[in-house]
């Protein structure tokens, strides 16, 4: 029975077992990223009684996700606190939904790109 007990605690994706620089290791962030998505209030990590940050799975997971809004989709952190109150609201995938449709986006955003550049180059050499 012990055993049990033990597999369920690590398999609990809420469960705060990382300290800050395992976490920001994890997904590859310095400490101070993670530090400024908790005053931005887009991470709230739990505290030990010597109020040391503990983040879960579920908090490596949202800030991939933030990582991924900002990075690849260009979203500011105001947009993606928007962005997790609706989803938080709406109780819908919000977020999976933006990185399907963005798969075909940036395949298109880069040829944009391509394009802006050519056009901007030209004008330069008329």
């Amino acid at each position: 029975m012990r055993n049990t007990v033990r597999a369920d605690l690590r398999r609990d994706p809420s469960r705060p077992v990382y300290v800050i620089s395992v976490a920001a290791e994890l997904v590859r962030v310095h400490p101070r990223t993670l530090r400024i998505y908790e005053v931005e209030g887009l991470i709230c990590p739990a505290r030990t009684p010597s109020n040391i940050r503990l983040y879960s799975e579920e908090d490596i997971r949202r800030v991939t996700w933030i990582r991924h809004l900002t990075q690849n989709l260009g979203v500011n952190l105001a947009g993606v606190r928007i962005l997790f109150e609706l989803e938080e609201r709406l109780g819908t995938r919000i977020l999976e939904r933006l990185y399907e449709d963005a798969q075909p986006a940036d395949e298109d955003r880069g040829s944009e790109v391509d394009a802006a550049s050519n056009i901007a180059v030209a004008k330069e050499t008329s």
